[in-house]
């Protein structure tokens, strides 16, 4: 039988505390949260740091802007959230995203004219790329149409959707496909941080659009943005306990692929992930959903493609290996790019090196794949740090990946333990983690499947303490005199007179 643990009936900081349900043991009291921002302080106090670092070795106008409004911004939301017991974490969130998102954005509308604007070449291609999808039905130029290295497109067909606006007309910031990636970008994490966390999904996108890891990027112009959001969302949707919320993530992540080769890596690790945790068949039916959503994409952005493929391959496949008769301008000294810089020898050095490290990364899979969510986000961390250093043409900003991965899935600590067990048990026998909801910890025990089956279990354990304290207050009744023992009879009714 399941027996009923304690349960609070007070309100704590405007939530309700509700009845939980244990097996074998009660439940702790809910507790208060930590009031006050000190716990972020030594956050912003880092982001400061690294804005004050990009500031004095970076050599491009617009990254000491953003250097400048950063650092600034950082130090005075660490004040603020150390400050301001009250409010002093939503005030500092507020900075942030002024400081270093806002600022410098608007400081590039109003003197961008005198700047050099090296990192938004993407952007251009982006927007070239709608422009050609509307006229030819393909974002991709054949090779005897080539003439400059901006004019390929090393994107998959899905980043045109962010320059249909400027290809339809619109001008000026309205127009600029970096609104419209930061805006699905803030959509994807709002979404994941309430799959992850409820009730933290504002304050927790707000937290990491505000941070180095995005504001630089999303201020530099690089498209990487989305892609990482969708990554965030289909770690989310894994560890969702929800059936019907599996699906979309197989679908976040085919979304993801159909923008950007870089998001490929993550179907082999989380489809080994979901062969652990939940069966081959969910594997199976992960990578096909995933397959199927890209496809779909792909199809629908490049129809021309389809039957022409030689142009896609080209842009997407020869040119970010430096196999093309203009080189790629992503040229940061990382080791992969450094052993291609020798020589055709060594470029073909470094796609084999690239080739043996995912052969690697494979048998990893499959002789020790991941077994929850957190540590399928780490293996995916450690895949693409390894694929983006061994690759013959990368950027630093590459590594945005990785670390907005880790972030994550620190931010989310209650998908910690939800990780923990979806391991150790099988998905019957798993227990919601109801505890990062209510305030209260859980101890392990049949898990309802519906807000309603929960609220059927507290009804049943309120009957069975009901009933268990009638039967405990009832007094015990004594037998019938003419049915008591001789001796027994004559102690009840007394000494004789």
């Amino acid at each position: 039988m399941v027996r009923p643990s304690l349960w609070c009936a007070a309100r704590k900081d405007g939530i309700r505390a509700v009845p939980v349900l244990a097996q074998g043991g009660v439940t702790a009291p809910a507790t208060k949260p930590v009031s006050g921002g000190w716990h972020i302080v030594p956050w912003y106090v880092a982001f400061a740091a690294f804005a004050g670092v990009v500031f004095a070795a970076s050599g491009q106008p617009t990254q000491w802007i953003w250097g400048i409004w950063a650092a600034a911004s950082y130090a005075l939301a660490a004040l603020t959230a150390g400050l301001w017991r009250s409010r002093g974490r939503e005030a500092a969130l507020v900075i942030a995203l002024v400081g270093a998102v806002a600022a410098p954005l608007a400081w590039q509308v109003t003197f961008g004219a005198r700047m050099s604007k090296a990192g938004e070449d993407s952007l251009k291609v982006v927007a070239r790329s709608a422009v050609l999808l509307l006229r030819h039905g393909s974002p991709y130029l054949p090779s005897d149409q080539i003439s400059h290295v901006l004019e390929y497109n090393p994107y998959e067909p899905a980043m045109a959707l962010f320059g249909l606006p400027a290809a339809a007309g619109l001008h000026g910031a309205v127009g600029n496909p970096r609104l419209w990636m930061g805006i699905a970008a803030a959509a994807f994490l709002a979404a994941a941080f309430r799959l992850a966390r409820p009730g933290t999904a504002l304050r927790g996108t707000a937290f990491a659009i505000g941070s180095p890891v995005l504001a630089l990027p999303l201020t530099q112009g690089l498209t990487d943005i989305p892609v990482v959001a969708l990554l965030v969302l289909t770690l989310a949707c894994t560890a969702c306990p929800r059936t019907r919320v599996q699906p979309w993530a197989a679908i976040a992540l085919g979304a993801a692929c159909a923008i950007k080769a870089t998001a490929w890596p993550a179907l082999p690790v989380i489809a080994a992930m979901l062969a652990v945790r939940d069966g081959a068949r969910a594997a199976t039916r992960f990578v096909v959903t995933a397959g199927i959503s890209a496809t779909v994409l792909v199809v629908a952005t490049a129809p021309a493609s389809v039957t022409a493929p030689a142009a896609f391959f080209q842009n997407t496949v020869l040119f970010p290996l430096g196999m093309t008769r203009y080189q790629t301008e992503a040229a940061s000294p990382l080791p992969g790019h450094l052993l291609a810089t020798t020589g055709p020898a060594g470029r073909w050095a470094a796609i084999g090196l690239l080739c043996a490290a995912s052969l690697m990364i494979g048998v990893s899979l499959v002789v020790k794949p991941p077994a929850n969510t957190r540590a399928a986000a780490s293996r995916l961390a450690v895949t693409l740090a390894t694929l983006f250093t061994l690759a013959p043409a990368s950027r630093w900003g590459y590594f945005i990946y990785p670390v907005a991965l880790l972030a994550f899935v620190s931010m989310t600590s209650g998908e910690r333990a939800h990780g923990r067990e979806k391991s150790a048990a099988s998905p019957r026998q798993q227990t919601p983690d109801i505890g990062r909801l209510s305030g209260t910890f859980v101890s392990a025990g049949p898990a309802p499947r519906s807000k309603p089956e929960l609220l059927a279990q507290i009804r049943q354990a309120r009957a069975e303490v009901k009933a268990s304290s009638r039967f405990l207050s009832a007094k015990p009744r004594l037998a019938p005199r003419e049915h008591m023992p001789a001796d027994r009879s004559a102690r009840v009714s007394g000494p004789a007179k």
